[in-house]
């Protein structure tokens, strides 16, 4: 996390944002329209990420856009594995690790090698269901990979 962490949402403005993301639910053409939503902005804005959705422990969508490389498909993948360990954002641990000054290995014994407390991958949450999958991006700064992927799922509709 920057030293700019004032600018940073605090953990209950995180869990509010959860929350107001809840969906209707997450099919296979849901997911893969939800790709195309992103893909389609970090095009027009001319991001280098690698876009992912994931359901059920299955990737149901996948973009590496120009500009991005394998290293952000790691990254992807490590987020996603805390949001789905945790059922919150990827941001919302960053914060919450930062807050009380540990790292994912030091508080929760997971290997840095498989997990990421960074910004970019949020639940994807149905209602009456909870958390079913994950939808993220890596390539940018932590804080505007989160704010791009929770911009996306503004644009459905709930």
């Amino acid at each position: 996390m920057t030293a700019d962490r004032e600018s940073w949402p605090t953990l209950d403005e995180l869990l509010r944002e959860e929350a107001e993301l809840e969906l209707a639910g997450l099919s296979e053409t849901d997911a893969y329209d939800l790709g195309q939503l992103a893909v389609a902005a970090a095009r027009e804005q001319r991001l280098p990420v690698s876009v992912g959705v994931w359901r059920a422990g299955r990737q149901l969508f996948h973009c590496g856009l120009p500009g991005s490389t394998a290293d952000n498909d790691g990254w992807l993948r490590r987020k996603g594995r805390v949001v789905m360990r945790f059922e919150h954002s990827s941001l919302y641990l960053a914060r919450l690790c930062q807050d009380k000054q540990v790292t994912l290995t030091e508080k929760f014994g997971l290997p840095a090698s498989r997990y990421a407390a960074a910004g970019g991958a949020v639940p994807l949450r149905v209602r009456g269901t909870g958390v079913v999958g994950w939808f993220g991006v890596s390539g940018l700064p932590q804080l505007e990979d989160h704010r791009f992927v929770v911009d996306i799922l503004r644009k459905l509709p709930r």
